[in-house]
């Protein structure tokens, strides 16, 4: 090979390099935010029934206006339907697409029904252990589909939806998300009473396998009750399904505007003078201590403010550009749980929270070390 064809091989190989490194570095730059829409139920499998509606067919009503609206006015967002027809999908394959998509937010929308025809509002739920009855039965309604699946014993990991023991592994598996997953629930029950004049049922927790499943931050809407026929009337109609998406759209616009806030490091702000930093009384060695994060603001607290309701000793961490307040330094996993469970009247979405001298890890982590 003589000196030209040297050349010339060279600058083809410079020109190639440079070109790939130039579109990956775009590509990295126009990565899109992947929101997942899961409209509930689906196929052989109606959900709830009302008197004249069918669940399935209002979670994919409201969740197809909803991702519409998204395609419009978000064009660095990427949709993406678990379904947008009557079919059916298990639950384990409705977290799948979210997590083959790389999702970014994963958003189930569902309908509620209860033997009571009064019942009525709209709540939205993250993933965690259920506070009370009625969260629990919901989350039970909701998983008892994996019951239509074959060794559904096996594919689920021995998880039974009707057991009341099995709800306890969602304890342990709600930290990684859970202030985003919160964020987003606060938004969406904010529109619903602002925007959509609904029964605001609050922000809830309870276990449900398509959020424990989805590797990202996600939420599980319950859009009313069916078994309320002014509701059902409501939700069967097309205003009703609109005003309700556009409500849903509006808390993810929100969202979506404090991404960048949130994704960011934002760590370089002082505390006030008499309120700790918590990687700060941390132990800086590599000792494992348990912390009860009680809620998250995006922006810092004064000492004293009026959402510590009267709670001392309250540190705080940054993370992702928020702040979160904690309180409580345990070494004994029982011991944070007793401090938990004493200010469940006063934070009932408080959830315990582990680090390793300055870096917090997962709680599972943390106990899995302690053995």
């Amino acid at each position: 090979m003589n000196i030209k064809h040297i050349k010339r091989l060279l600058f083809y190989t410079l020109s190639f390099l440079i070109f790939t490194t130039f579109t990956s570095n775009l590509g990295a730059q126009e990565k899109k935010f992947v929101l997942v829409i899961d409209p509930g139920h689906g196929g052989e499998d109606p959900g709830a029934i009302g008197s004249i509606a069918k669940e399935k067919n209002i979670n994919l009503a409201v969740a197809l206006e909803f991702g519409e609206s998204v395609k419009k006015n978000h064009a660095d967002v990427k949709v993406v339907y678990t379904r947008n027809t009557d079919n059916y999908l298990t639950l384990q394959e409705r977290a799948d697409i979210a997590n083959k998509n790389h999702a970014d937010l994963f958003v189930s929308i569902h309908t509620n029904s209860v033997k009571s025809q009064s019942a009525y509002g709209a709540e939205t739920y993250t993933l965690g252990l259920a506070k009370t009855k009625d969260n629990l039965e919901v989350a039970m309604k909701e998983n008892a589909v994996i019951l239509l699946e074959e060794d559904y014993e096996t594919k689920y990991q021995g998880f039974d939806p009707n057991s009341v023991d099995s709800y306890i592994i969602f304890e342990f598996m709600q930290d990684i998300h859970i202030d985003q997953s919160l964020e987003t629930a606060r938004l969406i029950q904010e529109q619903f009473a602002h925007h959509a004049k609904r029964h605001d049922r609050g922000v809830r927790q309870a276990g449900f396998w398509v959020l424990h499943r989805s590797a990202c931050p996600s939420v599980l809407i319950e859009l009313g009750f069916i078994s309320n026929k002014n509701e059902e009337r409501y939700l069967m109609s097309k205003s009703g399904q609109k005003e309700m998406a556009k409500a849903i759209y509006n808390a993810f616009s929100s969202y979506k505007r404090g991404h960048s806030k949130r994704s960011g490091t934002g760590s370089s702000s002082a505390a006030p003078d008499n309120t700790k930093q918590a990687t700060e009384t941390a132990n800086n060695s590599q000792q494992i201590v348990f912390k009860l994060q009680i809620f998250a603001t995006k922006t810092q607290l004064k000492t004293g403010a009026a959402e510590f309701k009267g709670l001392e000793n309250v540190d705080f961490y940054l993370e992702n550009g928020m702040y979160k307040y904690v309180t409580g330094t345990e070494t004994q996993f029982e011991k944070i749980n007793q401090l938990k469970k004493k200010l469940s009247d006063k934070f009932p979405e408080a959830f315990i929270i582990a680090f390793q001298g300055d870096k917090k890890i997962a709680v599972k982590d943390a106990l899995n070390r302690l053995k």
